[in-house]
């Protein structure tokens, strides 16, 4: 049985002391929770604020973004051994809003999980369609050619700790959920296209997330799937209450 990761994407919200106090009424909720694993990804500015409040709780603090470069002249980005430094663990690769506002491409995304792995960050590779591509029945090609290219001459070896997020961007802060069927056949596609990258053994252990309006009234028929091993949570995990019933499901 693969253990269920389910993460919040804080998206362009909270300051640092929101953040406190989001944890301050959270982790009394999801305390001795230990059936999933728990990751909140915070803005860069909240990162140490996030690592200190869940110091010694069972949830893990993750970045939204990271660049691949060990450092250098890349002003605004912030580099593996920064995330490390301050206490994250995991980190968000190519988010569809990454992709959409600014610029991110299967390539970037390829090289933003070489780097996490390297460093030995958890990355949490996101890929899905756009509406036009879900109605012109590319969904499948899709996601084959951007998980194809996103895991370019990365080692299975390597690659241990990978998770993927499987995000229909038509669905992402629309309030349009994708069934629980259709979000469990693009699953079954991405794991596929994981076997042949890396092998059927590597991809049955592959941990394969949700995102796309999740919320606490469709999390547990999306949980019930069996090629659904996670969440990605946008909107919902914002509000403390929300999301602790998420990872309850």
């Amino acid at each position: 049985m693969r253990t269920k990761l389910i993460a919040a994407n804080w998206k362009m919200y909270k300051t640092p002391d929101q953040a406190r106090d989001f944890f301050r009424d959270f982790l009394p909720m999801v305390q001795g929770h230990d059936r999933d694993e728990i990751v909140v990804c915070p803005t860069y500015l909240a990162l140490d604020a996030a690592v200190t409040a869940a110091k010694g709780s069972n949830v893990a603090i993750g970045a939204q973004d990271i660049h691949w470069e060990k450092d250098g002249a890349f002003t605004g980005e912030i580099c593996a051994t920064m995330l490390l430094a301050v206490g994250a663990t995991h980190v968000i690769i190519g988010h569809s809003e990454r992709r959409q506002y600014f610029g991110e491409t299967d390539d970037s995304v390829n090289l933003k999980l070489k780097s996490a792995i390297e460093a030995g960050l958890i990355p949490i590779v996101c890929v899905g369609e756009v509406l036009e591509e879900r109605a012109a029945g590319l969904t499948d090609d899709v996601l084959r050619r951007q998980c194809l290219r996103a895991f370019h001459k990365v080692s299975a070896k390597k690659a241990v700790s990978l998770v993927v997020a499987y995000e229909p961007v038509w669905a992402i802060g629309t309030g349009k959920t994708a069934t629980p069927q259709m979000a469990a056949d693009a699953h079954a596609i991405i794991r596929s296209e994981t076997a042949e990258s890396f092998g059927p053994e590597f991809a049955a252990k592959l941990r394969i997330l949700y995102g796309g309006s999740v919320k606490p009234e469709n999390a547990h028929a999306l949980m019930s799937e069996e090629e659904i091993d996670g969440a990605l949570v946008g909107g919902a995990s914002l509000d403390p209450k929300s999301f602790a019933s998420i990872v309850k499901y």
